[in-house]
């Protein structure tokens, strides 16, 4: 009985030790790293305008209208706590229909021929649903219109869009995007 009450005994304080330094230390050290050294990362890389805080960098936001860039389409209508793709497989009727109706809808909007081969993110949903950015080809259709909605040049809108490009990860890792609610941003700071 001794032994049994002396190894209850280590194993609650070893309970409570872990408890303490994976539960209260642990995190409260990386908490502290984060804010020391990469506080916009750690507090969500928000992004604000005019005082402000109109989103995160990280999470795509629905714009629409000419004068916006659009960003790719969300099978969680742009809802953070509902993050998550449409699990419509690629034999999918659904899919396939609701993909041609958005190419159609895309080419419409952008003034391209039926023919005009469309970017692939500017009609599938990512798989959070939530992607901030779009690809370089994508933008690049998309300015046009919004460059003439808004009276400015397209040089102008290139320009901007250029300034919202961010590169590839570690230089290596994926492809050129753009940042549609940085862009978006700067399009209404220079319009306003």
């Amino acid at each position: 009985m001794k032994d049994l009450l002396k190894d209850f005994k280590i194993g609650l304080i070893m309970t409570a030790s872990l408890a303490l330094i994976l539960c209260g230390i642990y995190p409260a050290m990386v908490w502290g790293i984060g804010q020391a050294g990469f506080k916009a990362n750690a507090d969500g890389s928000l992004v604000s305008s005019q005082g402000r805080t109109v989103g995160s960098e990280l999470i795509a936001q629905p714009f629409s209208g000419p004068a916006y860039f659009h960003p790719r389409p969300s099978a969680v209508d742009y809802n953070a706590e509902a993050s998550g793709a449409s699990n419509l497989g690629p034999l999918s009727k659904k899919l396939s229909d609701s993909v041609a109706a958005r190419v159609r809808a895309y080419r419409a909007e952008n003034g391209l021929k039926p023919e005009a081969v469309v970017p692939a993110d500017a009609v599938t949903a990512s798989g959070s649903g939530l992607d901030p950015h779009i690809s370089l080809a994508n933008a690049r259709l998309q300015l046009a219109r919004v460059a003439a909605a808004r009276g400015l040049g397209e040089q102008s809108v290139a320009q901007l869009m250029a300034r919202c490009t961010e590169g590839r990860q570690l230089g290596v890792l994926g492809e050129e995007r753009v940042n549609v609610l940085k862009l978006n941003l700067a399009l209404d700071g220079l319009t306003k």
